[in-house]
């Protein structure tokens, strides 16, 4: 690499003898650990009793709200489903290590939805401190608690990047239904990228689209601003631009979709076909 740019120089080479020596000491510190880790969190888990996962459920978020309360906004459902959103996230952290692989996809496709309810980046954090809390008042095993909070770390870092990357100004724009937010939001991309912009937005291997997430989350004036915006001929000195194309490969089944899901914007799809 420090043949490649014509100003490497000595501070450079520096720089990237350091970084890779972080990773180094890093990845040697962390060798060995995930399978001792993961019998240790799995042995807790298998220890709770019905009391002690009542305690974890409520407690997870009693605290989380107390280190957060703005995050009370976004939790309004019953406490059931506060409940069954704890349950996941244990079985999530003891999966993190029995399939890792697995488990980055899942993540990401689930912070991909997280871009439609536009939840802010900023909660995560507490969130697994508050957590981490309780487990360590739940255990006198370190090792136990280290791997609880290690994967619930670094289940969250997946889900920020995934939803920063996924944060697309086409993404924020769906979610004021705003049809001039959307104009707006689209007008900066160039003629022949504008289709891949409101029809797939993709993270790692993982992907959502723009236009059906509209449609899912009642954002209707966005979605028909959308396709108007996709069945609408554009060109420049070389090529034309139309849409179609790009709309029925990505959603060969829009026309079912729509009248089963959003009948008002059949006339704004069959017009731009003509």
């Amino acid at each position: 690499i420090s043949l490649v740019p014509k100003d490497w120089d000595g501070d450079h080479e520096v720089a990237w003898g350091w970084l890779w020596e972080n990773v180094e000491r890093m990845l040697k510190n962390l060798m060995g650990k995930p399978q001792v880790q993961e019998k240790a969190l799995e042995r807790l888990i298998l220890s709770l009793t019905e009391d002690a996962v009542n305690f974890l459920r409520r407690e997870v978020f009693k605290r989380f709200f107390s280190l957060a309360p703005a995050g009370q906004d976004y939790f309004k459902q019953s406490t059931t489903r506060l409940y069954w959103i704890a349950d996941k996230i244990i079985e999530m952290t003891i999966e993190m290590y029995r399939a890792p692989k697995r488990m980055v996809e899942d993540i990401s496709a689930l912070g991909l939805r997280y871009v439609g309810y536009a939840i802010p980046t900023e909660f995560f954090a507490p969130f697994v401190v508050g957590a981490a809390e309780v487990v360590r008042a739940m255990t006198t095993d370190e090792t136990a608690e280290d791997a609880f909070r290690w994967s619930l770390t670094l289940i969250s870092k997946i889900l920020v990047r995934t939803i920063l990357e996924g944060s697309t100004i086409v993404m924020q724009a769906i979610n004021t239904n705003q049809e001039k937010a959307l104009n707006k939001a689209i007008s900066v991309s160039p003629r022949g990228k504008r289709a891949v912009e409101l029809l797939n937005i993709a993270v790692g291997t993982q992907s959502i689209s723009p236009l059906y997430w509209a449609i899912e989350s009642g954002s209707l004036n966005c979605a028909k601003a959308m396709i108007i915006d996709l069945l609408t001929i554009r060109s420049d000195r070389e090529n034309y631009y139309y849409g179609c194309d790009e709309l029925f490969t990505r959603h060969p089944e829009v026309i079912q979709r729509l009248c089963a899901d959003a009948p008002p914007l059949l006339p704004a799809l069959l017009d731009g076909l003509i």
